[in-house]
Formats: C-alpha cells, structure tokens, sequence
C-alpha cells in the first residue's frame, strides 16, 4: 500500500502511469484509496455509501487489462445510476429505493477503461443547494476548514478529491454544481459543452441542456484524460458535441493560439465582490496578459437577474413531474418525513407552475442566452470569480425554511457567475489560483467558446504552468 506523501504527491494520470509500468498493481491503488478514505472521511463526511467488497471482487474477476485498471473512483450521489451502488439524491425519500441495475452511459465508460467504483459521494437533497448539507447525511465539511462549505451540489466529490481519498470524483453541474466545490476545495472543475458527455440512457434529455456530468480533479491534465474517456454522443443523444481530433490530452499538450479575453471582477449586475475574490480575477487577468494574450475589462450584455430566475424555474419545475412518478411508484403523497422544507417548498411551486409560464420561461430564458452569446463573437475567453466570496461558514445556505425566493437570492449572493453558462451550454472551468487570507481556496472561472473545451483546456494547462498549485494541500488532522 502507498504512503501518504506516494499518494498524495500524484495526480490521477501518474498513479495510473505507474500501475501500467508494473511499479504498482491495480489492487494496491484501490487498497490505499480505501485507506485513504477510511482515515478522512470521519473529518469531512464526504462518502455517504462504500462498496469496497464489491469493487475488489469486480476488479479480481476482470479478464482485461484496460489501461486505467485499477483507478480508483467515486460516484456523485445525483443523477448517475452505477450498477450496484444506491442512489438517493440526497434524500430520506430515495433511501429505501433499489439501487440500480444498470450503469448510465458515462458511467459505463468509465468501467470499461478500467475505474473501480468506490462509493457515493454526498449531494445536498435534489442538488438544489450550493452546499452539501443534507438532512439524510449530514455536512460535508471544507478540508481547508471544516467549519467551511464544501459546496455543492458536488460537495462531497470536492471534498474527497481536496482531502487526498483520491485524485479525481465524479460531479455534476446544473447551476455551478462542479464549479462551485471545485472554488471551495482549490480544485480543477470542468462543466463541458452541452452534449460532450452523455447523460443518457435513463434520461433522454438533462434538463433542457442545462446540466452537465463530468468531474473534479487536482490536474487539467486529468480532467482532459476523463473527457478522453466519456465524451462522445450516446444513443439517441439529443446535443452533439465533438471531440478534437486526437483527443483532449493530446490538445493540452500544445500551447494556446493568442486569444481575445475579456475579464470581470465585479457581478454580473455591477455590485462589488469579496476584494479577495476581485484580487484573484485581476491577478489571473494579469497573468494571462504576461502570457501573450490580449486582455480587457468587459461583460457580456445581458439580463443575468432574470437569465437566472428563468433558468431555476426551468429546473425546478422539471422536478414536480419527477417526484409525481415517484408517489405512484410508492404509493403515498410525498410528506415532511421525505423532504427537507426548502425541496418540499419547491415541489409546491413546480406542481404550482403552468404548461404556458413553463415554455414562456424557457423561451425567455433562451432569449437571454442569445444576447449573452454576442459577446463570444468578439471574445475568445471570459474571466470571472467563480463565487462572490470565499466559502462561507456551514448553516449559511440553511434548508431548514420553505422561502424558496429568499433561499435563491442568497444562494446567487454566494455565487452568481455560474448559471448563466449552464443556460448557454459554454463551457466553463474553475482553475484554484488563489487562497484567502484566512486560508480558504478562492477559484476563478475561465469561460470559453460554445464547443471550444479544448481550447479552453490548453488555455487552462498553460495558466497551471504559470501558476501552479497541485503542490497546495490542506493539512488535516487525520
């Protein structure tokens, strides 16, 4: 089994490196992956379900040596069905169901190159909350400060990564789900282009394009070795995004042409940010100007209030005729005793919600991603903060209430600038480049063309060159 300092001082792509040199085996990276998560997971909560029995007996029976044999992984408890591994949502009401029997599609991929599946990763109930504090797990703690959010909806998968269980989770992102805990954690957090991955076959649409599945990582070369894995259409896929030619690894390993950017330190509404997080976009601004690029302060022109309130009614509505399937499935009305307040509020106002404000919102919601979407014809990249404020202590995004206006409006005070790229389908990455003074990670999100993930990839790899953080590591007691 590998030492702390083996472990932690490798990314997900050299442990692999060193399993296919015969230097480690495939068992022991799994071995000290559970290790590894047995010591942490008591300080920040971030595994909610273990399967090491089942992924050892898996990885013992497989005939084939794929070349990821043996990477160890964990499965965000939201949206991806991974055979044998229950899915809950982050909810009482799901904890009794049966865990699925199939792998969804990008799921499936990831087994097939060789990952073995060690579990859940905590969500908040539904993924409707940007910190990971369910009622039927409890917090997910910050492992820079555990009296911190981890974020969310991906928190316990941030947390993970951040803490050294392992180099790389699974995450999904429907307002900032990836980004938001990679800000949190000083991670690496991509949400593709719409289509790149597939998110089929249980679901023949993700929320009218607005979510996206992939991953955090401590590496861009790692979160560009998933993408080689997963991306590409699935059966039936309703958006087509393609791949580069070669791949996305082989794309990082060549510089970025000189690309137009655009930075913005304050909100999308002109309102000031935390310094620390306007001090991290300006530094990142400055850094890509010594690195040849053409930078300037500009914002897209765009409504982001309402671009954003269209979008969370998209999303929320979309959850009542969910949870209707779910009450004929088991046979009773959803009550108190299944939801927390704040979901229950919001499975009020989906059920509240008619056929026409339904497609009257989309239709308004697209509206704005179209002004939005101008202003890439003259800038190659966007730089903002990915939150308004460092991580901020846990109980701030409390669920506890069903004020659902009162919930959002606090919610997108902590972080405003994600959503609007799920409603456009861009691309967008948080990159850790920077940590408050108090210690806490500050992420800055760089934003790129509409199917440019490559591009925004190499741009990405250049920027960790230049300012490099794998070496940064929280120091827990553990």
């Amino acid at each position: 089994m590998m030492n702390r300092e083996e472990w932690e001082s490798r990314d997900m792509t050299a442990l692999a490196e060193l399993q296919r040199k015969g230097e480690v085996s495939p068992r022991e990276l799994v071995e000290t992956a559970i290790a590894r998560i047995e010591v942490l997971n008591p300080v920040v909560n971030a595994v909610i379900f273990k399967a090491y029995d089942a992924a050892l007996a898996e990885l013992a029976a497989r005939p084939d040596k794929p070349a990821w044999l043996g990477t160890p992984y964990l499965i965000k408890d939201l949206h991806a069905p991974a055979r044998g591994l229950p899915l809950t949502n982050g909810s009482r009401l799901f904890r009794d169901m049966p865990a699925p029997a199939i792998d969804s599609n990008l799921v499936a991929r990831l087994r097939t190159a060789g990952f073995v599946f060690l579990g859940r990763t905590n969500s908040p109930e539904l993924g409707l909350n940007a910190s990971t504090e369910p009622f039927a797990y409890g917090p997910t703690r910050n492992p820079w400060n555990t009296g911190h959010i981890a974020g969310g909806s991906s928190g316990g998968s941030g947390a993970a990564v951040a803490s050294g269980m392992l180099p790389a989770a699974h995450a999904t992102d429907s307002g900032g789900s990836i980004r938001i805990p990679a800000s949190c954690n000083g991670l690496v957090g991509l949400k593709p282009t719409r289509g790149l991955n597939p998110f089929g076959p249980h679901r023949g649409d993700a929320n009218f394009g607005i979510s996206h599945e992939h991953a955090v990582s401590r590496s861009v070369r790692d979160t560009a070795a998933l993408l080689d894995i997963t991306a590409g259409p699935d059966v039936g896929a309703p958006y087509f995004s393609a791949p580069p030619e070669g791949g996305f690894v082989a794309a990082i390993a060549r510089p970025p042409r000189r690309l137009k950017v655009a930075y913005w330190p304050r909100t999308w509404w002109g309102d000031e940010i935390d310094p620390e997080c306007a001090s991290a976009v300006t530094d990142a601004a400055r850094t890509l100007e010594s690195l040849g690029h053409d930078v300037e302060e500009s914002q897209p022109d765009f409504e982001a209030k309402a671009m954003i309130d269209h979008m969370m009614t998209v999303l929320m509505t979309t959850l009542g005729p969910m949870l209707n399937m779910v009450e004929q499935q088991i046979g009773r009305k959803i009550g108190p005793d299944d939801l927390e307040p704040q979901s229950l509020a919001v499975l009020e106002r989906a059920r509240a919600t008619s056929l026409d404000t339904f497609l009257i919102t989309l239709m308004r919601m697209q509206l704005e991603v179209r002004r939005m979407a101008a202003f890439f014809e003259t800038f190659d990249i966007l730089v903002t903060s990915t939150m308004a404020m460092p991580p901020p202590p846990l109980g701030y995004l409390p669920t506890d209430h069903g004020d659902v206006d009162a919930f959002l409006e606090k919610l997108f005070d902590v972080a405003p600038f994600a959503a609007p790229f799920n409603a456009s389908g861009q691309p967008a990455i948080n990159l850790p480049l920077a940590w408050s003074k108090s210690g806490l990670p500050i992420g800055v999100q760089f934003v790129g063309r509409y199917g440019q993930d490559a591009e925004l990839l190499q741009l990405a790899a250049q920027i960790e060159e230049a300012a490099p953080w794998f070496d940064k590591r929280p120091n827990l007691a553990a």
